[in-house]
C-alpha cells in the first residue's frame, strides 16, 4: 500500500517580483539618460551689456504677386526679370531688412520660389504672409 502525501508541491514561477525589478531598472535608465544628454536649448549665457547701444528697427519691404502674376515692391510694379536688381537697390543701406511676401492663393508655387530665390541670394529674411484661420 502506497501512502500519498496530502499536499503536493507545485513548481511555479511568479513574475511579479521580476516585473518590479524591470520597472525599477527602466526608471533608473530613463533618469540617467536625461542627465547625460545636455539640453541644448537651455544654454546659460552671460551676454555683454552696452550703455550706448540703440535698438535697431527692422526695415520691412512688401513684395506682392497678384493673380495675374504681376510683381510689386511696396505697391510699385516691377518686371519679374528686374526683381533682384530693384530689391537689392532698395535694400542696399538698410539694416536687418525683412521681406514680406504677399501672394494670391491662385499663384503657382514657381512664382513664389522665384521671390524666395531672390531673397536667398540677397541674404535677407523672407516671411510669407497668410490669413489666420477662423
Amino acid at each position: 500500500m502506497q501512502i500519498k502525501p496530502s499536499q503536493t508541491v507545485k513548481a511555479t514561477f511568479q513574475m511579479w517580483s521580476m516585473m518590479d525589478l524591470i520597472f525599477i531598472l527602466l526608471m533608473f535608465f530613463m533618469l540617467i539618460s536625461t542627465l547625460i544628454i545636455p539640453n541644448v536649448n537651455a544654454l546659460k549665457l552671460l551676454l555683454p551689456n552696452s550703455s550706448t547701444a540703440a535698438k535697431q528697427e527692422n526695415i520691412k519691404v512688401s513684395v506682392a504677386i497678384n493673380e495675374n502674376r504681376d510683381y510689386f515692391i511696396n505697391d510699385q510694379p516691377v518686371p519679374a526679370e528686374q526683381m533682384e536688381t530693384v530689391l537689392s537697390s532698395f535694400l542696399r543701406d538698410k539694416v536687418n531688412p525683412i521681406v514680406i511676401l504677399h501672394t494670391h492663393k491662385s499663384v503657382p508655387i514657381e512664382n513664389v520660389v522665384k521671390v524666395l530665390d531672390v531673397a536667398n541670394r540677397l541674404k535677407v529674411k523672407l516671411v510669407l504672409a497668410t490669413n489666420p484661420e477662423r
